[in-house]
Formats: C-alpha cells, sequence, structure tokens
C-alpha cells in the first residue's frame, strides 16, 4: 500500500510541476501581449492596444489559477500525504478549488465583456453566459458548504485532526 501511495505522491508532483511551468508559460505569453500593448507599431489602433491589455489580463488570470492549483495539489496531495475521506479535508480541498476558478471565471467574463462590448457586441450574450455560470458555481459552492458543515458537526474528530496537520506541516516549512 505504501508502494502505491508513493506512486500517486509522484504522479500529483508532476502534476505540480506541468502546473508551474505552464502557469510560467502564461506569465510571459501575458509580457508579450503586454509588451505589444505598450510598445505597438506606427498607427496602431487605440483600441488594438487595450484588446492587447485585455488579452493580458486573461493570460495571467488563467497563470494564476495554474499556480493556485499547483500549490493546493501539492499542500494536500503530496506534503500532506493524507486521504480525502474527511468531509473536512473535502471541504476544504474543493472550497480552495472553487475559490481559484470563480476568481479566474469573474475576470474573465469582465475581459470578455470590455472586449465585447467593442469589438462585436452581437457576442455580448456569450459573454453574460460566462457570468451565469459563475454566479451558479458561486451559489452551488455556497449550498455545498451550508450543507457539509452539519457534515462536520458530526464528526468534530476530523475538524481537530485537520488543524493538527496544518500545524504539523506549518512547523516543517
Amino acid at each position: 500500500m505504501n508502494a502505491i501511495r508513493k506512486l500517486f505522491s509522484v504522479g500529483f508532483s508532476i502534476i505540480t510541476i506541468l502546473f508551474v511551468l505552464c502557469a510560467f508559460t502564461l506569465i510571459f505569453f501575458a509580457a508579450l501581449e503586454w509588451w505589444e500593448a505598450i510598445s505597438p507599431e506606427e498607427g496602431s489602433p487605440t483600441w488594438a492596444r487595450f484588446n492587447s491589455v485585455l488579452e493580458s489580463i486573461g493570460l495571467l488570470t488563467i497563470a494564476v489559477a495554474s499556480l493556485e492549483l499547483g500549490q493546493t495539489i501539492l499542500e494536500e496531495e503530496v506534503r500532506r500525504e493524507s486521504e480525502m475521506s474527511a468531509p473536512t479535508r473535502v471541504r476544504r480541498f474543493i472550497s480552495r478549488f472553487m475559490i481559484v476558478i470563480i476568481v479566474a471565471l469573474s475576470i474573465e467574463f469582465l475581459v470578455a465583456v470590455f472586449n465585447f462590448i467593442h469589438d462585436n457586441p452581437s457576442q455580448l450574450p456569450q459573454a453574460a453566459a460566462i457570468g451565469v455560470g459563475t454566479a451558479a458555481l458561486f451559489a452551488a459552492w455556497g449550498l455545498f458548504i451550508k450543507l457539509n458543515k452539519g457534515v462536520e458537526e458530526m464528526e468534530p474528530e476530523g475538524l481537530e485532526r485537520v488543524k493538527r496537520e496544518d500545524k504539523n506541516l506549518n512547523e516543517k516549512v
């Protein structure tokens, strides 16, 4: 069983490294977009420069999400080496994931609105769909937390175990 756990740990470590590499690649592409915005070719319209800045923001948003997901996997699956069976652990893992996704989608929604309102207003309903989907995710996450709270109260030792793990993990750093 320990060999299988080590194998999973190696797999999660590889995934974490790939998330970080993808994030840095996106940061590089965002810097290129930003550079294009601040040093335009002669006669470039302001809206083209504005779109480059928006594209840079979108790339950075996805990079942040990638870094955060990599960090979450590293902390929850590699360093902690605990199973995802306790309700507290599941809620915490899902909450960290949902925060990243909801913030990233919210920023993408704003970028899409700003982009479409000037370039292609006919696509605003698609941008609105991103906003509505993000709001639905946020509401579903809130419902999950509310419903999960009762399970945590039935198993207070699980919450205490997670707190001890956190303390031990922070002492190792």
